[in-house]
């Protein structure tokens, strides 16, 4: 990326982040700590893109419906009560 598209920010990590960044640079995956800087945001970007289709798709799709008929709703309780039985199903056959 050419200098004159770049905005230098300085930034605080906590170490082992700090020390995750030297390891891909140091393995040759990417050239500078920029680089693994940019990577990251771009996943941050396309992770941010795919909740926000999410939102405006399936979600807003979801509440116009129960909007239109709340008698279609699903009491929290009954919700909660089988996903407990789905985790225990789940951790009975791991073991």
């Amino acid at each position: 990326m050419p200098a004159s598209q770049c905005q230098k920010r300085t930034v605080s990590l906590p170490a082992e982040q700090g020390q995750y960044i030297d390891k891909l640079v140091e393995s040759g995956a990417y050239a500078s700590a920029s680089e693994v800087v940019r990577a990251g945001l771009r996943a941050l970007e396309e992770r941010d893109a795919v909740v926000e289709r999410w939102l405006r798709t399936e979600v807003v799709q979801a509440f116009d419906e129960l909007d239109a008929d709340p008698a279609s709703a699903v009491p929290a309780e009954e919700v909660f009560t089988e996903l407990r039985k789905h985790i225990a199903n789940r951790s009975a056959s791991r073991q």
